[in-house]
């Protein structure tokens, strides 16, 4: 993966929040990968700021059917 610093602070706080809710759930990165059909490179790549990887809708919507919640709840309620 290309290491280059293109998250935007949108994404950056999408990504805390996934994060967030896989801690309270106490699914490993590992687990996530398998969930999402990912690699476990993938998911360690998205919630370190040192890659571009990043979530996409379909895999906020997966993640939303996972956690039990609303894809909205990934987001801020105000704009950034």
């Amino acid at each position: 993966m290309e290491k280059r610093n293109s998250k935007s602070e949108i994404d950056l706080y999408v990504i805390g929040k996934v994060k967030e809710y896989r801690l309270k759930a106490d699914i490993s990165q590992a687990k996530l990968a398998t969930e999402l059909d990912k690699s476990l490179s993938f998911i360690g790549a998205i919630e370190s700021p040192r890659y571009r990887a990043k979530y996409n809708i379909q895999h906020l919507n997966q993640l939303a059917k996972l956690f039990g919640c609303s894809i909205k709840d990934f987001f801020p309620e105000l704009p950034m």
